[in-house]
């Protein structure tokens, strides 16, 4: 494959004019102006690159009310796609075209119910704190095929472990496809640091550098758009649903997050002088805003039905899930919702899932910690045992409580936390509230296989 990276300097051109003249000398004649629905799912249009300069005054229009969770009327004025000229991205599978991360536009106006504005305003509340938002997150996911009978099954024909995490014989037999998409993200200036094969068979993740919390939604965005395409040219399902084996783990989307200085760059998360493996005062003041406010994020970091059969202690045949159940924090302890790894600089997320719309799960995770900083809120004391074992007295004792066990539970917190208006503003709030509990109601007039073979004959 050959190497699509946009310099730095041509990435971060002010000038359309410029950019395009650029982009033509290197063969690309289309470009997408792209944004993100509900579900974190690209849309886009694409028009031929003589038209990038009207396409950067956001001369794409898109009919809202046909999207999800794009809260029009089908009356209304189109939404434009104004594109972030820095985001210039050429399709490393496609070299002839440029994708553009973009925020939506009403009437010349910022669109409240954007996604990539809606985290934008929230760390413009960091910034005006004198505070940049660092965020990496793991990327991990399925690669599956068909079998004869049209079932699901792993990539590779040997991938049958027992307990497959980090074997090497399964990562090898699928080096092929995925060094094409490791290859794919460095010539991107990624930084890609490590693969692996997951715990669940046919699971893998990818890990890269982290960024401004922006930059890196743009690039998992981009990745769940990549990785589908790279794996279907090998005759692959790429797939981030949070739990398709119910035998198996399922892929979670952890967020690594950390506060600096907006000016310095120093992370303020860093212990400096205090206890090794933790963080700072206001890393715990971060996560205490985040505990506050759990189980409303978890309706956005855990978005669909699925999500929750993830957040299950046993679920795999490695015995527990690596998911977390209970809303506490502590060391560099996987059963925590919140874990602070290593050195201490950074702090985890790992309720967050696959199928989450990054920019919405980012803004609320940051807006909640926001609070936290602004409120001076205490943690309490970390969980640094086993969480998965410990008895209903000794969680009432700690005072732990659980994540929501359902969509349809965590949509109620989402809807009753005033925190969710606050960063979602009220048209998107609505909308997210309305779309999930009709998807939460229209599982519940589903009927499984499990309730066919359990009930059919029974009575």
């Amino acid at each position: 494959m050959t190497p699509t990276l946009i310099e730095p300097n041509l990435s971060q051109a002010t000038s359309a004019a410029q950019l395009k003249a650029d982009l033509i000398a290197r063969g690309v004649r289309y470009a997408l102006a792209s944004f993100v629905d509900l579900h974190g799912v690209c849309k886009a249009k694409a028009v031929p690159i003589d038209h990038l300069e009207s396409m950067a005054r956001g001369s794409e229009l898109f009919t809202g009310a046909a999207l999800d969770g794009v809260p029009q009327e089908i009356s209304d004025d189109e939404v434009a796609a104004l594109p972030d000229l820095s985001s210039a991205t050429v399709l490393p599978w496609k070299p002839d075209t440029v994708w553009f991360a973009s925020n939506l536009q009403l009437g010349g106006s910022p669109f409240d119910a954007c996604s990539r504005t809606i985290l934008s305003r929230v760390q413009d509340q960091a910034a005006a704190l004198g505070l940049r938002f660092n965020l990496g997150i793991e990327t991990e996911f399925f690669a599956l095929r068909r079998g004869e009978n049209g079932e699901l099954m792993p990539a590779s024909t040997g991938d049958t472990l027992a307990k497959p995490c980090y074997d090497l014989r399964g990562l090898l037999d699928n080096f092929v496809w995925l060094d094409e998409l490791v290859q794919a993200m460095n010539s991107l200036g990624w930084g890609v640091y490590s693969f692996d094969h997951e715990d669940g068979n046919g699971q893998f993740e990818t890990d890269f550098g982290y960024a401004d919390g922006l930059v890196t939604a743009d690039r998992v965005t981009f990745f769940r758009l990549m990785a589908r395409e790279i794996c279907r040219k090998h005759g692959l399902i790429a797939s981030f649903m949070p739990k398709p084996f119910a035998n198996r783990t399922g892929s979670g989307a952890h967020f690594n997050m950390s506060l600096a200085d907006l000016e310095s760059g120093t992370n303020l998360f860093s212990p400096a002088g205090e206890r090794a493996g933790w963080v700072s005062e206001l890393g715990r003041q971060f996560i205490a805003g985040i505990l506050r406010h759990a189980p409303a994020i978890c309706a956005v970091i855990a978005p669909t039905v699925n999500s929750y059969k993830r957040l299950v202690i046993q679920g795999s045949m490695s015995g527990f899930t690596w998911a977390p159940v209970f809303i506490c924090y502590g060391n560099n302890n996987r059963t925590n919702m919140l874990r602070i790894p290593g050195a201490g600089s950074r702090v985890e997320c790992r309720a967050a899932d696959s199928a989450c719309n990054p920019y919405l799960a980012a803004a609320m995770l940051l807006a909640a910690g926001l609070e936290g900083i602004r409120e001076g809120l205490d943690p309490g004391e970390p969980i640094l045992v086993n969480a998965y074992q410990l008895s209903e007295e000794e969680l009432s004792k700690r005072r732990i409580t659980t994540l929501p066990r359902t969509l349809g539970e965590a949509i109620e917190a989402f809807a009753a936390d005033p925190l969710s208006r606050q960063v979602f503003g009220d048209a998107m709030a609505s909308a997210y509230v309305a779309f999930k509990r009709d998807e939460w109601s229209s599982y519940h007039g589903a009927i499984s296989d499990w309730e066919t073979k359990r009930y059919l004959e029974l009575f």
